[in-house]
């Protein structure tokens, strides 16, 4: 079949070279960025469906909530540029902007900021489920059934067709997500837990739930808050990665947004997703020493290796991630305050960094560090152990999910997600009775190849 886009009339020519057939299919323009077509109706048109593994040329909705530009190395919120945000906002202006379209006005800001202070406390009951868990369960685990969880305290409360209570909702997920955070990390390291505080502000909020501890006085430093404002904000909502489109997926059913907004936490859990910024550490850990540097450049640079550096290169991003261009600011910034000038993790990320920068491999390929390269290394610096690491993106990004969420609700044209597939299995067969059946042929994959039960059969039976 072959394509002929034809940009003066807004279709788009579809050819079957089999029949000669032409289809025509309507272009759609968004307000910035490429145009889609529209194919809703190919199938029902053609016989034909689309097979896009990943769907990274499929637009699986229209959102007016984020753009991003990876070429150019751009992310907005609503038209706001990312470093406009970081610099003069905080994590609750960027909230109430994703949720409502525009920045806050002074009245707005003080009842948006008070309606999440008030909902910050979680039901004590609540507690209760965290003994359920082992003292070394890593957080996320617990973060997805405790969140979940949160749909049998607000069941009879959370309406999905009334606005009030949609609004309510999210308000609750994002005041009660740094709570359930920090009860998770105290959980697994057997302190107590500290209750919220709403005299301090939300990033303030959650380092003193996470550090505190009730025999002393708890002193935030502000040097430190604001870094943990700015990590909330630049991981705020990054438009249709996998666990915000498994929220939407999710959500398209009707089911209610605390198990919504649990399944995109289970999605971000993935090393490929929201595991980035730990797996960082972890390479920094096996590098070990700046000397052994020039080693694992190598291996990166060789075809034949599948070896891969961390915290460099975007899936997205074809250019600078402009989130790393705030974080690595705000990186130096924090190691400056916290006095780490001696770290051999510090110095092989700062050497890694000045490479990327500067050597003609890293720069072609536009493999620059990104925001998981520089957040991973101020989390680090913080205190915080690197099961966490995604504990704390699952925190900022919860916006994200709540906003794509309530659009997706007030959408028109919402429906419920049914991916096509394109099969490859068997075609049709005849039935034949138990006793009828060969043993070899259950335990092969259709080629005539023994399949895995088969293998482990036969080694059972040797």
């Amino acid at each position: 079949m072959s394509n002929e886009n034809n940009t003066e009339n807004h279709t788009f020519t579809l050819t079957d070279n089999a029949t000669g057939q032409q289809y025509e299919l309507p272009v759609l323009n968004g307000t910035v960025g490429p145009k889609a077509i529209d194919v809703r109706r190919l199938y029902r048109d053609t016989g034909y469906f689309a097979y896009d593994p990943g769907f990274t040329s499929t637009a699986s909705c229209s959102s007016a909530i984020t753009f991003i530009d990876g070429e150019e190395g751009v992310l907005e919120h609503r038209g706001y540029s990312i470093d406009a945000l970081a610099e003069h906002s905080d994590y609750l202006d960027v909230c109430y902007l994703l949720l409502y379209g525009e920045l806050p006005s002074a009245q707005q800001k003080k009842e948006f900021d008070f309606s999440i202070t008030r909902h910050t406390m979680v039901h004590d009951q609540l507690a209760s489920f965290f003994k359920g868990f082992r003292r070394n369960s890593h957080p996320m685990a617990i973060m997805v059934g405790v969140v979940g969880a949160l749909s049998a305290f607000y069941h009879g409360g959370t309406d999905i067709n009334d606005p009030i209570q949609r609004m309510i909702a999210a308000h609750r997920l994002i005041a009660k997500m740094p709570t359930i955070g920090a009860m998770a990390y105290k959980y697994s390291i057997g302190q107590p837990f500290i209750y919220p505080d709403n005299d301090r502000t939300y990033a303030e909020n959650f380092l003193k739930m996470t550090f505190a501890v009730p025999c002393e006085e708890y002193k935030v430093n502000p040097v430190l808050a604001r870094a943990m404002d700015k990590i909330l904000i630049l991981h705020a909502d990054h438009e249709q990665n996998a666990s915000t489109s498994t929220v939407r997926l999710a959500g398209s059913s009707g089911a209610n947004p605390f198990a919504c907004v649990a399944s995109g936490i289970a999605s971000l859990w993935g090393p490929a997703h929201g595991g980035a910024n730990e797996a960082v550490l972890k390479m920094l850990a096996e590098i070990g020493t700046v000397d052994r540097i020039p080693e694992f450049i190598e291996r990166a640079k060789n075809p034949d290796d599948d070896y891969r550096l961390m915290g460099f290169g975007h899936r997205v991003y074809k250019n600078y991630d402009p989130r790393a261009t705030v974080m690595r600011e705000t990186c130096h910034e924090v190691l400056h305050e916290l006095g780490i000038k001696d770290s051999p993790q510090l110095d092989i990320a700062m050497e890694l960094e000045k490479i990327a920068l500067e050597d003609e491999y890293f720069v072609k390929r536009k493999l620059y560090p990104n925001v998981d390269f520089y957040s991973g290394i101020i989390l680090s610096a913080m205190g915080f152990p690197t099961n966490m690491f995604t504990v704390i993106f699952a925190i900022g990004r919860t916006v994200g999910w709540v906003s794509h969420w309530k659009e997706m609700i007030e959408d028109d044209e919402k429906k419920i997600g049914r991916p096509r597939q394109l099969y490859t299995g068997n075609g049709h067969r005849k039935f034949e009775s138990l006793d009828k059946r060969a043993f070899e042929a259950a335990h092969t994959n259709g080629n005539g190849n023994k399949s895995l039960w088969g293998k482990l059969w036969g080694a059972k039976k040797s």
